[in-house]
């Protein structure tokens, strides 16, 4: 698919610690596959209570996470597939652990080209990754015990990554159809991009359900949603009425509404929770 700048972003888009870093792919063949590879920079002893709390906000990806505690010598691995819904994430942690992450972020409509079954059902879903990424994690496994560094775990991935694009699953109506979406804003119906692709609503229905996990609809929605972040973040000069008309909804009370039913909270909320989520910025500093 041809590269589109689309950058969903997370609840938290300027979080970064030791715990959460975001490393953007290098090799340009990826940069429309993989949104970017995260979490901790390297091994750290956690000294965190017992539970973590993430706010999780649609963003139109899914994610393989492997979570390594080198105090147990054990290491699990989750695929999570699209979300349309915001949630708390609570990870249970074990203090005096010597523990790291390490997470691939795939856009929605590219990670089937990675994986080994159906993307059928997987909304708002956590599956252990050796049922659809079991060749992936042949090969990651037992490296991640071994390469210590995000930078070096990225670098790994994406060197599996490349020699896998060789024989990569793609569907060229898919890859249309999401083109469009992103052209657009998320701001078409879904039987415009059916006519749009030369196809039934109902077989652009069953397409999106096995290569991405919902439907087209929803998909539009959640561009919709993500660009309107991105500019609320981004703008300062952001106006809702800007919005409604850029962005094609009905008028400033449908804007609002879609946002919070969404985010979970309003834009005002949404903001300040991004802010309050600036973190150890002398941390990054120190990291320059």
């Amino acid at each position: 698919m041809k590269r589109i700048f689309y950058v969903p972003l997370t609840a938290a888009p300027y979080k970064q610690n030791k715990t959460y870093i975001e490393i953007q792919p290098q090799s340009p063949q990826l940069a429309g596959i993989v949104r970017c590879f995260w979490g901790s920079n390297s091994p750290y002893l956690n000294t965190e209570s017992v539970f973590s709390e993430t706010m999780v906000i649609p963003d139109t990806c899914v994610d393989i996470i492997y979570q390594i505690d080198y105090t147990e010598n054990i290491i699990t691995g989750k695929f999570c597939g699209i979300n349309d819904a915001s949630f708390v994430a609570c990870e249970k942690t074990k203090p005096g652990h010597l523990v790291s992450v390490f997470a691939i972020r795939f856009y929605a409509w590219s990670v089937f080209g990675f994986s080994e079954d159906s993307l059928k059902g997987t909304i708002n879903g956590c599956y252990d990754v050796q049922s659809r990424f079991y060749w992936l994690d042949k090969v990651l496994r037992q490296q991640l015990f071994e390469k210590h560094s995000l930078k070096e775990r990225s670098r790994l991935t994406e060197e599996w990554f490349l020699k896998k694009l060789v024989s990569l699953r793609e569907n060229p109506t898919i890859d249309s159809a999401v083109a469009q979406i992103l052209m657009q804003k998320g701001a078409l119906t879904a039987n415009r991009l059916a006519e749009e692709c030369f196809l039934s609503s109902r077989q652009m229905e069953r397409l999106f359900h096995e290569y991405i996990g919902i439907t087209p609809k929803k998909l539009c929605s959640l561009v919709r949603y993500q660009c309107l972040w991105n500019e609320i973040i981004r703008n300062p000069r952001f106006s809702i009425l800007d919005g409604v008309c850029k962005y094609g909804f009905t008028d400033q009370s449908h804007l609002i509404r879609e946002f919070k039913r969404y985010h979970a909270m309003d834009i005002h909320k949404a903001v300040q929770y991004a802010r309050d989520n600036v973190e150890n910025i002398q941390y990054m500093i120190g990291k320059s």
